[in-house]
């Protein structure tokens, strides 16, 4: 897909993975960008910073009226919506039974409601809209781009919500990606390893013991790596129905 004149929505999209996401699409030429997080003020910040091409909508993902009129809000703006970024996603760590007490089910259900269930109520709003898209010479209408995470394949210890949400969005990826090929709309997940992303604001012992078993690069992820896979996803029409590993090769152990 030529990503001139795209409209984008990306959920999580004030911080971290998605504002990259959303700073790079408009350099490269797309109409517009709408902002779906919960970070009211890091937002609308961004978006007194990009301009008019640029749209928030304070969303929580797991709640999907808010994510239904969000999408809708976009196309009364933008009058379309061509590329969907699901990247909103909480990581809180829980051990099953920790101090003789288990898990929280509570905690346990919110991060697979903002994490995988969130990730479908976008799917699912904005490919009604891209079914009104015209298609190109491909038959393209759309691309969806979800966010796993590398814990999907490896969760340490303490991660098995966040583990079992992000594996369940790879086990999506193919059956909708054959679903919405009827429709001229691919479907992708990029599986990220360690970003350096604002979830470590503060923790500088951690990022130093997670680069000293990271393969290569010896440094953590740039959120500009991920939203420069994203791109190339929008622009690369034979990605379809496949996880993307982005994690320069590293398999982080059981426990830090």
């Amino acid at each position: 897909m030529n990503i001139e004149n795209v409209v984008a929505v990306v959920t999580g999209g004030a911080s971290g993975l998605g504002e990259a996401t959303c700073r790079l699409l408009l350099e490269k030429g797309a109409r517009g960008v709408a902002i779906l997080d919960f970070q009211e003020e890091l937002g609308r910040g961004l978006v007194s910073e990009l301009g008019d091409a640029a749209f928030f909508c304070k969303t929580d993902v797991a709640n999907a009226d808010e994510v239904h009129i969000a999408i809708e809000r976009t196309v009364e703006k933008f009058g379309a919506i061509h590329v969907a970024v699901n990247s909103a996603g909480i990581g809180i760590p829980s051990k099953v039974i920790s101090k003789n007490s288990p898990i929280s089910m509570d905690l346990f259900n919110r991060v697979i409601q903002v994490n995988l269930i969130g990730t479908m109520h976008s799917i699912r709003s904005s490919a009604l809209q891209m079914l009104k898209n015209e298609p190109n010479v491909d038959g393209e209408r759309g691309v969806i781009i979800n966010v796993s995470s590398g814990a999907a394949f490896e969760g340490q210890v303490g991660q098995a919500a966040y583990s079992a949400s992000k594996a369940a969005i790879i086990g999506m990826v193919l059956p909708v990606a054959r679903e919405f090929a009827d429709y001229g709309i691919r479907v992708m997940s990029i599986a990220p390893g360690v970003f350096d992303t604002p979830i470590f604001a503060g923790a500088e012992s951690m990022k130093e013991s997670l680069r000293k078993v990271l393969l290569f690069p010896k440094r953590m992820g740039l959120p500009i790596e991920f939203a420069m896979t994203a791109l190339h996803i929008i622009k690369n029409p034979m990605m379809n129905g496949r996880t993307i590993r982005l994690d320069g090769g590293t398999i982080l152990p059981a426990k830090l």
